[in-house]
């Protein structure tokens, strides 16, 4: 895509709000621990999970908090909290690693405010502290448009990295913890702690899900953890220096962008601050503004904020410009159009070329026919069709057996994108996992 992210890394200015949004978080339900005009520090609690009541939502910022957002029946969309820029921080205490149990250590985790970046498979929600993870996986490269480098994002934070693999080796199961590289790159090979894989190809090698399908199949009745490249520096940085510390290398980028770069903020920061908003989308028509990635991420206004596992901010064109039948339309050839299929003569051109994107569907949903697109852009043993289809009728049997818990709705995201038929599929693998969860309780 156009307007992929430089090698630059500018220090955002700090922001003056900045929210936890608990539909950041799958499944949660938060149960406040303050109220508006509450003073708080970095790593404060603010909120906890009702059903899971030891993991704590942690304030990213020194400050007040300023407003709590609710939407229909009340239900909290975000905290937010005004920052003092006085860098004030809970002191958890330095924890040396190898002097320390797993469960002193799950508890420094629980009570720091990191254990929400732990997701579980099957599921993909927020992790059981009580759970004992078969083996934990972490993806160190992102494959997706417009994402982060890594050498970029963990730029003098190997040390922390290390110390954050050493953490989960102490917590994880017999399984160990699997670190998964991209092929020919070597910042990464020298961490220990952990067995070390390399994988090669396009999206989606860079997801945490297919990686795992390579290296050890998820059966029915095991519990792995996931959790984000960054996250493992953090969480390294907890234990080094008793600090809660949210930092975030974000790729701000899309062919809206005006400065293309790498920006190192934090968690939860508002995105003015982070990247220059374009003029033409102060009415929200003509720029999309999307935090995370352009296949995964979540549209926001310009007085959004950084989701909490999002690592890129896009700024792409909306698409809404009516195109001409016989020029830009379908009857046109195409020529500036990129497609999955032969459908232009674009196919023919190298595949280094780089292409502006918007984010029109171009069509509507229809009829969900059987072409192979899917397979083409799924690259785990799985016949992600046959999955979609015994979700949507909620055939509970099939999808155990068609491998439901191997997967989450990043997986599908290029099958979203390539689908002939416009067919939300992320969104129904979403609510098939949700489904899933409650029948099994």
């Amino acid at each position: 895509m156009s307007g992929r992210p430089s090698d630059i890394v500018t220090e955002a200015p700090a922001a003056q709000v900045y929210a936890v949004k608990p539909p950041d978080f799958t499944g949660l339900l938060p149960k406040l621990n303050v109220r508006e005009g509450d003073a708080v520090k970095a790593g404060t609690s603010i909120f906890y999970d009702k059903k899971m009541p030891l993991v704590q939502y942690a304030s990213p910022v020194s400050g007040v908090v300023k407003e709590i957002v609710r939407g229909a029946k009340r239900r909290i969309l975000a905290v937010v909290i005004e920052a003092d820029n006085k860098n004030s921080n809970v002191d958890f205490g330095v924890l040396e690693v190898e002097k320390s149990d797993r469960e002193t250590l799950i508890s420094r985790i629980l009570e720091g405010g990191m254990f929400p970046f732990f997701k579980q498979r099957p599921f993909d929600v927020v992790a059981n502290p009580e759970d004992k993870p078969r083996s934990i996986h972490v993806s160190g490269f992102d494959s997706s448009p417009l994402a982060a480098n890594t050498s970029i994002a963990l730029e003098n934070r190997l040390s922390s990295f290390q110390t954050g693999i050493k953490v989960l080796a102490a917590i994880s199961g017999e399984g160990g913890v699997h670190l998964g590289i991209k092929a020919g790159e070597t910042y990464l090979k020298g961490v220990t702690h952990c067995s070390v894989s390399e994988f090669d190809g396009p999206h989606p090698s860079g997801n945490v899900g297919v990686q795992i399908n390579h290296i050890a199949p998820i059966n029915k009745g095991e519990v792995v953890w996931t959790i984000g490249l960054q996250d493992v520096a953090n969480l390294g940085s907890l234990f080094l220096t008793g600090n809660y510390t949210p930092s975030r290398v974000v790729a701000c980028g899309g062919s809206e962008c005006k400065k293309p770069q790498h920006v190192k903020t934090i968690i939860g920061a508002s995105v003015k601050s982070i990247v220059e908003i374009p003029s033409n989308s102060q009415n929200g028509e003509d720029v999309r503004i999307i935090s995370g990635s352009p296949l995964t991420g979540d549209k926001i206004t310009q007085d959004g904020f950084l989701g909490a596992y999002h690592s890129a901010i896009a700024l792409l064109p909306e698409g809404n410009q009516p195109k001409f039948l016989l020029t830009e339309g379908w009857l046109g050839l195409g020529l500036k159009r990129f497609s999955l299929s032969h459908s232009f003569l674009t196919w023919l051109m190298p595949k280094s070329k780089e292409w502006i994107l918007d984010t029109n569907m171009g069509g509507e949903e229809r009829a969900f026919v059987v072409t192979g697109q899917y397979e083409k852009v799924f690259p785990m043993d799985i016949y992600p069709v046959h999955l979609v289809k015994s979700i949507i009728v909620n055939d509970i049997d099939s999808m155990e057996k068609l491998g439901i818990y191997e997967v989450a709705p990043e997986d599908f995201a290029l099958c979203e994108y390539g689908c002939t038929s416009k067919i939300g599929v992320q969104q129904i693998v979403r609510e098939g996992l949700d489904n899933l969860r409650n029948e099994l309780g």
